[in-house]
């Protein structure tokens, strides 16, 4: 960026110049601003970047998972992806992908609540699909759990998910309290 603008102050200088060949009346302003570019850079430089905070689940500990069910860095929580598992089992929602679909998404707003955020401040979602002959049913189920505006979202067949599910959904949302109601 500094680069950026150095570039751009060179050319006002040029500019300057052109319009006035005989003299260049004050070459202070350019010095100035040199000065406020600098001061800018170092400001930005100062400001470290936000150190991950690791966000397991008592329940992911306890059956010995290989990941946090959520990270934040700064004013964004990153999920893991949630598949259709209830809560502390490995055992898949039945009903398919519709149960699937519904208990993936009510395992992301309990991270996301855990967590201090909700399902309001999402967004951004990626779904992950056994076969992708079941995106409508996904779909009617997943608009139930975002009826206002929708998050930006990705979806791509998977040639297989964790524990034979048929949906994985993984999320990235604003950190900090829900706005609205828990829905």
């Amino acid at each position: 960026m500094g680069i950026l603008l150095r570039a751009r102050f060179a050319e006002v200088g040029v500019a300057r110049c052109a319009r006035n060949p005989c003299r260049r009346s004050d070459p202070m302003p350019d010095r100035r601003w040199m000065s406020v570019l600098a001061l800018c850079s170092l400001a930005c430089a100062a400001v470290p970047p936000a150190a991950p905070e690791f966000l397991p689940s008592p329940e992911t500990e306890s059956l010995g998972l290989p990941f946090s069910d959520a990270v934040r860095v700064g004013d964004v929580l990153y999920l893991s992806g949630q598949i259709g598992v209830r809560p502390g089992s490995l055992e898949l929602a039945p009903g398919g992908i519709r149960g699937e679909a519904r208990q993936a998404l009510e395992n992301v707003r309990a991270v996301l609540e855990r967590n201090g955020s909700g399902l309001d401040r999402v967004f951004k979602c990626t779904v992950f699909l056994a076969d992708m002959a079941d995106w409508p049913a996904f779909n009617e189920v997943y608009v139930g759990f975002f009826p206002g505006p929708k998050p930006a979202r990705s979806a791509l067949g998977a040639s297989g998910l964790a524990l034979g599910g048929r949906v994985e959904i993984e999320c990235l949302a604003a950190a900090g309290s829900p706005t609205h109601g828990a829905r």
